[in-house]
């Protein structure tokens, strides 16, 4: 089967630093589906994955954190799907990943894909999906339906990936939604999707909350930059506030006063977790996706795609890989076909 691969970290410039390969059709064991894919996006996971250090592979690294395919055979194991089925999924990033034209992933982890749109909205959507609703609705302590009735949530990196879903999740859960952003373009994006108001995150945040009339927020979901916004998220959070986390910090955080003082939650999100330590409860990441597919389908959210990028190779997705790193990216960039 083509795949597209590295064996070396390399810088995303250098054309040896994803390659096309190819590799055996693998089996599936017991657990699994062999999904025939058929679109993948990007996120930043990827290229953190790719980035250049001193390694050698010896075997072709397969990398791809999201895919909408077709189940081509299932494993003995699997209740639930079946041949010709539609799918859609984040995986595992502790196995070969999606940038292939097959792929084993464990049927735990899947969901059957929305039926109104097509594979390269779906690919759009799990991991960023996985990511807002995990961190939303299961780490921090708010229903998915009416958790945010009469509460503020400020979403730090609006226009990315897991922002653009994230607005739509906690708009449909009743939040008040402000979201950052400073393009023009990225504005009218976090707009679109169901932000309330938008305020520029290159600059001071609680002066721009004061006059919206926003002395403190609820909750703050910080997708950017942990470090450079510790300090002001436990200024601007309310007493018994939430404070939810996607990105490792540089440096040391001091979690004292003010988060101490007003008892704020702390609460990171890898979306990662259940499949790498093989949890028992990892079939919520396909109940989740059946879940928002159902939504997607009622029209209650939209797929976050806004780039397309055919086929599926490897000089496309260095290219893919070239502009996340430039941190300019709009919702999801998806591939599709091969």
């Amino acid at each position: 089967m083509k795949a597209v691969a590295l064996t070396r970290y390399l810088p995303i410039d250098d054309p040896a630093s994803l390659v096309e390969v190819e590799l055996p059709q693998p089996i599936p064991g017991a657990n699994d589906l062999l999904v025939r894919v058929e679109a993948v996006s990007v996120n930043p996971v990827d290229t953190k994955v790719r980035s250049p250090r001193p390694l050698v592979e010896a075997q072709p690294k397969v990398l791809g954190y999201d895919a909408a395919g077709t189940v081509e055979a299932i494993g003995t194991a699997v209740d639930g799907f079946r041949p010709g089925d539609r799918v859609y999924y984040a995986g595992d990033i502790t196995r070969p990943g999606s940038n292939a034209q097959f792929q084993l992933v464990d049927a735990r982890l899947v969901g059957h894909a929305p039926r109104s749109i097509d594979p390269a909205d779906a690919a759009a959507l799990p991991l960023t999906v996985l990511t807002a609703w995990e961190l939303l609705f299961q780490r921090m302590p708010f229903d998915s339906e009416q958790g945010g009735k009469d509460k503020s949530l400020l979403i730090i990196g609006g226009a990315g990936g897991v922002g653009s879903i994230a607005i739509q999740l906690a708009r449909r859960a009743g939040f008040t939604v402000i979201a950052t952003a400073s393009r023009g373009e990225t504005i009218e994006w976090c707009r679109s999707l169901g932000a309330s108001h938008v305020i520029d995150h290159r600059q001071p945040l609680e002066p721009q909350l004061q006059v919206l009339g926003f002395e403190h927020v609820d909750a703050v979901l910080n997708l950017a930059d942990t470090d450079r916004y510790w300090d002001v998220i436990g200024e601007i959070l309310a007493p018994q506030g939430h404070v939810g986390l996607i990105v490792e910090p540089v440096g040391a955080l001091k979690i004292g006063d003010p988060y101490k003082a007003k008892a704020i939650g702390i609460h990171w999100e890898m979306m990662f977790a259940r499949p790498r330590f093989k949890t028992a409860d990892q079939a919520e990441q396909g109940r989740i996706l059946e879940r928002v597919a159902a939504l997607i389908d009622a029209g209650a959210l939209r797929s976050t795609r806004c780039e397309t990028l055919m086929p599926i190779n490897a000089a496309n997705l260095r290219e893919a890989h070239r502009r996340l790193e430039s941190g300019r990216t709009i919702g999801k960039l998806v591939l599709t076909g091969w």
